[in-house]
């Protein structure tokens, strides 16, 4: 099949960007250190239009959206009910009164109908599919476009740096599973929800897996090394040169990675602020 995202549009704040035949991204007005250029919400379809991850609460790319969408919205999809892709569903709600859907209600988030895992929305142009994919968050779903074999990851997979994962709703293990999980899709493009489309899917997920075990092994060889240790401890000996800024998500990503350590029978601890101890085999 051809790939129909030859090139790549800029990543302008509110200001709709073809991507695809079937598909516009809209980057939202909040950029920073954890949400890139900003967060990316995606109308899908021409003629009947769902919109993936609305975003902030922020009036200005609610008005993007819904010029673009020329009233022809007909459904709301969340990826998840974090702060940067979810709260601005109710405005988007209020004004076309489509049909709000996502895996479950959280973070002040109502749907009108939840998403199970291989769930479908169908309109005459396309055909998406929900894909459950805990990780980053218990409640993450991915959507997979038929057709044009499009992967819209959410915070699953992000373009130009990996995902931080926070326990005890963020899981490694679950996150390790679910990137198999998306890969056996064989998408031809993914449409993260921070940054440009990957146009690469297979290299950059194998990149995902094999980062993530490195630093697991990482990790597990200065366990082994101390014998015991503080997160805090593990992060100033495992990641050099780290922007200060940096530090909080590093932390989380080492508590997820000793979580899923300690479900395997290979260390021992209670939490973010414990000492982690490495166990002995018998």
């Amino acid at each position: 099949m051809t790939d129909t995202f030859t090139t790549e549009p800029p990543l302008i704040h509110d200001v709709p960007q073809r991507i695809s035949p079937l598909v516009r991204r809209i980057t939202a007005n909040n950029p920073s250190h954890m949400t890139g250029p900003g967060t990316n919400t995606y109308l899908v379809g021409n003629d009947e239009v769902v919109v993936i991850d609305p975003g902030p609460e922020d009036a200005a790319h609610t008005a993007a959206i819904l010029q673009a969408a020329e009233g022809r919205i007909r459904w709301i999809i969340c990826t998840h009910t974090h702060p940067d892709h979810s709260p601005g569903v109710p405005a988007l709600k209020a004004e076309t009164g489509a049909k709000v859907m996502a895996w479950s209600n959280r973070n002040g988030l109502k749907t009108d109908q939840r998403l199970r895992d291989g769930d479908q929305l169908t309109a005459d142009e396309f055909t998406l599919t929900a894909v459950h994919t805990p990780g980053h968050a218990g409640n993450h779903l991915c959507f997979f476009l038929e057709g044009e074999r499009v992967l819209f990851s959410g915070d699953h997979i992000m373009q130009g740096s990996t995902v931080v994962i926070t326990p005890p709703d963020g899981d490694m293990g679950a996150y390790l599973e679910s990137l198999a999980k998306v890969r056996a899709l064989s998408p031809l493009t993914i449409a993260p929800a921070h940054g440009h489309v990957i146009t690469d899917p297979n290299s950059v997920i194998d990149w995902y897996v094999s980062h993530r075990l490195e630093r697991e092994a990482q990790l597990h060889d200065l366990m082994i090394e101390m014998g015991s240790a503080r997160i805090g401890q593990l992060v100033e000996a495992a990641y050099v040169d780290l922007d200060p800024i940096l530090i909080p998500m590093a932390k989380r990503s080492v508590h997820a990675h000793l979580r899923k350590l300690a479900q395997e029978g290979k260390v021992e601890g209670e939490g973010a602020r414990s000492v982690w101890s490495t166990v002995t085999p018998n």
